[in-house]
């Protein structure tokens, strides 16, 4: 699995910084900002013995290719943290917890996902390489660091992808504003995979079919959905929810 070669925002860089500041080439920073946040942050850079390169707005914007980018961009190695789903799966030490997205589309969406899988503790990421949005730098920035810790799995076959899951004991559960029940009637404590669907267009039929089980988010007010990232946030909350009870 790839990461991005660029870099930016305090969040991305300092996770990578942490979990592997070898592969760091080089850090672009804003040298008229002089807060404590990047004093801080510079010191660690030096302290991991990163090369600092001063620069103005304009060159780390052109960098990042974004306003977003807080003052700070690196260009970093690509690092690999699970290099497919069966090596991963065999390096899980109790039951799996993952968050399967059919359709993302939008690295905003990814990165947010990212970032509750990461919180929620969920094993990995897995998405269809043809329906997805790649882990580029604004899903990285999104995802505040994340992206560095959950792994991205992308699989050219979701459907198949799934059967084999299946094969290993995880029970496959989809979302769906149909499904009977909901999620507090669902069993979630196991080995699980969560399958999100986009928003709007939900799962494809396949891979819909697929699933061991459909369950849906209770919905009281006026929306009809909930941003995928959200979803997904609800969900694994509940799975861990379920797994602390079951304990």
């Amino acid at each position: 699995m790839s990461h991005p070669k660029l870099l930016f925002g305090f969040h991305a860089i300092t996770a990578r910084l942490r979990h592997d500041a070898s592969s760091i080439e080089e850090i672009y920073y804003d040298a008229s900002r002089r807060d404590r946040r990047m004093l801080d942050f510079l010191q660690q850079a030096e302290s991991a013995k990163v090369r600092l390169i001063a620069a103005d707005a304009q060159r780390l914007q052109g960098l990042a290719g974004s306003a977003r980018h807080q003052g700070v961009v690196a260009r970093a190695a690509e690092v690999a943290l699970a290099l497919n789903l069966a090596e991963l799966l065999d390096g899980i030490v109790g039951p799996p917890l993952l968050l399967v997205l059919d359709g993302v589309t939008d690295p905003h969406n990814l990165g947010a996902c990212l970032r509750v899988a990461d919180g929620a503790g969920a094993h990995a990421v897995i998405a269809p390489k043809d329906r997805a949005v790649g882990l580029n730098a604004t899903a990285a920035k999104v995802a505040s660091g994340a992206a560095e810790t959950v792994p991205y799995i992308t699989v050219t076959n979701l459907a198949r992808t799934l059967r084999e899951l299946q094969e290993r004991g995880i029970w496959v559960v989809g979302t769906s504003d149909d499904a009977p029940n909901d999620i507090y009637q669902t069993k979630l404590a196991g080995p699980l995979a969560l399958v999100m669907g986009a928003e709007g267009e939900g799962m494809r039929r396949l891979v819909r079919e697929t699933c061991d089980e459909l369950m849906r988010i209770p919905m009281a007010g006026s929306v009809e959905s909930l941003n995928v990232s959200v979803a997904s946030a609800v969900c694994l909350y509940e799975a861990v929810r379920q797994r602390n009870a079951a304990r």
